[in-house]
């Protein structure tokens, strides 16, 4: 029997593939196997498959027209037996012993999802992220880290659910685990962080273009998907706060980085204005009232001055950050 099932997207990734592949290759948990997804690689991603796959049975790769992450990840589903499912990008990398002690908590919890810290790891370093415990969805709704490959997911549960990646937007992750959360009936976490985010300037989630924008349309999707589901009175504050706060802090963020002056102003204002025509209300929401973090303090201080002038300086700080520290931008 197959116990856990991880999923590789693969687009043009030669420079890493190998180093996430052997990763895999040389985990401790018996009965996994790797279900490779070329996205229509033009380098030599696919030779790599092919001599991979040609030496080891329990690597399964499969080729698709390029569609993007989200659509590889799909794709390479239907080609999962394991007990859960985990994800993990080519160009990141797992510590030997992340799915045996992930598969381990999930059927000593019986649990839907478990989750796992990580490391975001740079050119010369790493560092740490630990999360705090959150195990209500709603909590996991306003606080979870709504990233997909520090987890696994029970197979036939998250096959019920039928949620999946939205094809060809960015941030889909941020969109896979929000729908997800309605039908979590069990969550659990470990303790360690095997998983290495690698910090790539030029890739998806660090490039700062006007894709950012893309960030309203997910967040449009989720809120949809919530009033189609029949999930939305349940968890209105709780929506509105998740909105207020990727818009208000990552997305903001995300935003000031962009290069061409225009275009980050665009950017920056349309945001504002997202939230404030979707959520008008959003300063007197009952999940900020009483949120008393860094975050919520900043959301707290926003008016339309406060906005402008957090738009107008924070793209400076960010090139100053960028010169004397480049790796942590």
């Amino acid at each position: 029997m197959i116990k856990v099932s991880v999923i590789v997207p693969v687009y043009n990734m030669e420079k890493y593939l190998e180093r996430c592949l052997d990763s895999l290759l040389n985990q401790t948990l018996e009965d996994i196997e790797i279900i490779a997804v070329d996205d229509g690689s033009t380098d030599l991603s696919p030779e790599i498959l092919k001599r991979y796959a040609s030496l080891h049975t329990n690597i399964n790769c499969v080729r698709k027209e390029n569609g993007g992450s989200s659509d590889a990840r799909n794709f390479g589903f239907q080609f999962a037996s394991g007990d859960y499912v985990g994800y993990l990008d080519s160009d990141d990398f797992a510590d030997p012993e992340m799915f045996e002690i992930m598969y381990s908590k999930a059927k000593e919890s019986d649990s839907d999802i478990v989750e796992c810290n990580l490391h975001h790891t740079f050119a010369g370093y790493e560092d740490t992220e630990i999360m705090v415990k959150y195990h209500d969805p709603k909590d996991l709704l306003c606080y979870g880290r709504h990233i997909v490959w520090n987890k696994i997911y029970r197979r036939s549960w998250l096959a019920a659910t039928n949620v999946r990646f939205p094809f060809g937007l960015i941030y889909e992750d941020v969109s896979f685990f929000a729908m997800l959360v309605p039908y979590i009936t069990g969550y659990a976490y470990v303790d360690i962080a095997p998983v290495h985010y690698v910090q790539r300037k030029e890739s998806v989630n660090n490039a700062s273009s006007q894709k950012t924008m893309q960030i309203f349309e997910i967040l449009k999707g989720i809120l949809d998907f919530y009033k189609e589901k029949g999930f939305y009175d349940r968890f209105e504050s709780e929506l509105e706060y998740m909105y207020a706060r990727i818009l208000l802090c990552s997305s903001f963020v995300r935003m000031c980085r962009i290069p061409e002056r225009a275009q980050r102003k665009t950017a920056l204002e349309s945001n504002y204005r997202e939230l404030s025509n979707v959520f008008p209300l959003w300063r007197k929401n009952a999940v900020l009232a009483v949120d008393k973090g860094r975050h919520a303090r900043f959301m707290k201080a926003q008016n339309t001055f406060i906005y402008r002038f957090f738009s107008a300086v924070t793209p400076l700080f960010l090139r100053l950050k960028a010169h004397f520290d480049p790796d942590m931008c």
